[in-house]
């Protein structure tokens, strides 16, 4: 194991070396609202594109809102010239997650750099996530109305099966368990006429037809939703590694991508509870579809702070204390070992015994209560096969939120709201 103090960019010098051969770089964080991991993430980020020629981002966000996002990074015609202004125009709870002052320094700079290049050559912005049914369904109206009027009879057939249920889709897979109330037929045929319209190139295309993946896979999220266990948990992080790879393959067969997400999603579900538990995850089934050689590992973790997050689901957010971890924890541990912020690089002979045996290990959602930590809040993971690499922050501030229009969101699943 490597062990590198963090105070500047140049520092992460032996992790650019460990990932130079990967295809995808996932960097994780304990929280969905702390500066320090966005900070972090994004000066990791910076360099991977600069110097490594990575392609594209994909975050744990909806596709379309991202789009917007991705729009303007890259000088698209109709795109935002501040991508500020397409991020504030997240609404769905919670915002913080992407609408915040860090994810838009980043973006400012991707713009920046991205128009110095031809368009070719541009690096994007992507959302993975599976939410965004409604909006993802305005999009194929709205690209099927200008491009292909004779498909958007599928589109509004499946809108239709959707409609009684308003915007509450749960009750969609509420409903599905007593009554036949499934939408998979009319979802099934809009996904095939936009997956051949995709056919052809260009990128509106290529947006239609992931608008009409998220359709499809949030109609079986929902419906496996109202069961309970790890079935919809599985349905979201699948899909998010399926638009991980549609990303690749329309990048082309040399693309390279980082993504954005929870440790929980990033790091190897198989070296956690979680494989006990029947679950999967994006990280787990990057490494199984393009091997491990190809995929690196990055979890984010600290020993006290403040975050930003909620105290129940689709309440304001609040800038919270993290209390210091509990004692025999991964981060606790980190603590008393390391500098107040290092990156450790995994592998080797002669690891100690809290990187190759099992360790409570923190993980803070969007919903959290810090009265928890005495007995939850943790994931018992065996660290050198959860990730390849960790980045370690002794204490973090909260990230900043931008100003935003909120909406309610939908319920995700174990751990709370990751």
């Amino acid at each position: 194991m490597l062990v590198q103090r963090l105070g500047a960019p140049s520092d992460f010098d032996p992790l650019l070396e460990r990932v130079r051969d990967a295809r995808i770089v996932m960097i994780g964080e304990a929280t969905h609202g702390s500066y320090d991991y966005y900070r972090l993430r994004e000066q990791l980020t910076r360099r991977l594109i600069a110097e490594q020629g990575f392609d594209f981002v994909a975050v744990e966000g909806d596709w379309p809102d991202c789009d917007r996002v991705h729009r303007s990074v890259v000088g698209a015609p109709g795109g935002a010239a501040d991508p500020l202004t397409a991020l504030e125009r997240f609404e769905r709870w919670p915002t913080w997650m992407w609408a915040n002052a860090e994810v838009a320094r980043f973006c400012r700079w991707l713009r920046a750099w991205n128009l110095d290049r031809a368009e070719g050559g541009r690096a994007g912005f992507h959302g993975l996530d599976v939410y965004s049914l409604w909006e993802s369904m305005q999009a194929i109206f709205d690209y099927l109305g200008e491009e292909d009027p004779a498909s958007l009879e599928a589109a509004q057939e499946a809108y239709r099966c959707f409609e009684p249920y308003g915007k509450q889709v749960e009750e969609y897979g509420m409903a599905s368990r007593f009554v036949s109330a499934r939408c998979e037929e009319e979802v099934v045929r809009l996904l095939a006429r936009t997956r051949e319209q995709a056919a052809a190139d260009g990128p509106d295309r290529f947006a239609a037809w992931q608008n009409a993946e998220v359709v499809a896979g949030a109609e079986r999220y929902y419906r496996a939703m109202v069961g309970g266990g790890p079935e919809s948990w599985n349905v979201r992080d699948v899909h998010m590694a399926d638009t991980l790879d549609r990303l690749l393959d329309r990048y082309g067969p040399d693309a390279r991508g980082v993504v954005w997400a929870h440790n929980t999603h990033v790091g190897d579900a198989r070296a956690t509870e979680m494989a006990a538990d029947g679950m999967v995850n994006i990280g787990q089934l990057a490494r199984e579809r393009h091997g491990r050689d190809a995929v690196a590992l990055i979890g984010l973790g600290s020993w006290r702070g403040t975050v930003v997050a909620a105290p129940r689901w689709g309440s304001p957010a609040e800038t919270m204390a993290v209390p210091p971890a509990r004692d025999g924890s991964l981060e606790h541990r980190l603590h008393e070992l390391m500098p107040d912020r290092a990156v450790l690089v995994f592998g080797g002979p002669d690891e100690p015994d809290w990187v190759t045996g099992e360790v409570d290990h923190r993980a803070i959602g969007v919903v959290y209560d810090p009265s928890f930590e005495s007995w939850g809040n943790y994931v018992p993971t065996r660290l050198g096969e959860r990730y390849d690499a960790f980045l370690w922050c002794d204490e973090t501030t909260a990230l900043h939120p931008l100003p935003a229009l909120v909406t309610p969101g939908e319920m995700e699943t174990y751990p709370a709201g990751v």
